[in-house]
């Protein structure tokens, strides 16, 4: 059993609309040091698989195939292998 950490954001040059609310936002609170806001989300979820290689296979198609839009989104991701119910 593994454990994965997935981080989903859009890409570069794709405009991050949240992310410059968020930083107007943030700058209207006096943060005017912050700077180049990106939003994202986080997903973790556990896999079912006997080996690494197996584990990052699933990862990366579930992500291909329902978890990111490949067209404007990139994934990363870090697995833990976990024993005993615990990473």
């Amino acid at each position: 059993m593994y454990k994965a950490n997935i981080t989903v954001a859009l890409r570069p040059a794709i405009l991050d609309v949240q992310g410059k609310a968020v930083e107007s936002a943030l700058h209207n609170l006096g943060y005017n040091g912050i700077e180049h806001v990106r939003m994202g989300k986080a997903i973790t979820m556990s896999v079912d698989a006997d080996t690494e290689s197996e584990a990052k296979r699933i990862v990366e198609e579930a992500c291909a195939k329902l978890l990111t839009n490949p067209i404007i989104e990139d994934f990363h991701y870090r697995l833990e292998r976990v024993t005993n119910g615990k990473a």
